[in-house]
């Protein structure tokens, strides 16, 4: 896909995505996200779920997506 933007999911976001990346149409983040299953779409915008783009913590609010960019979607850590 020429001049895409790159989902990755990772821990249980990925058994919801079935995948564990996924391209996506540069844009912003509401219009990228509602190419998305609904479920899916909610799950990563829930209030525990980090953001990174390229490597470094964003919020999501006002994100856009440009051409390359690579955006991880973060569940919280679970241990003991």
């Amino acid at each position: 896909m020429g001049g895409a933007a790159r989902l990755v999911f990772l821990g249980r976001l990925a058994d919801l995505a079935g995948v564990g990346e996924q391209a996506v149409l540069p844009g912003p983040l509401a219009d990228v996200l509602a190419g998305l299953a609904p479920a899916l779409a909610e799950a990563l915008l829930a209030p525990r779920i980090r953001l990174a783009l390229n490597g470094a913590l964003v919020a999501p609010v006002g994100l856009v997506l440009a051409e390359g960019d690579e955006l991880a979607f973060l569940p919280p850590v679970s241990g003991g």
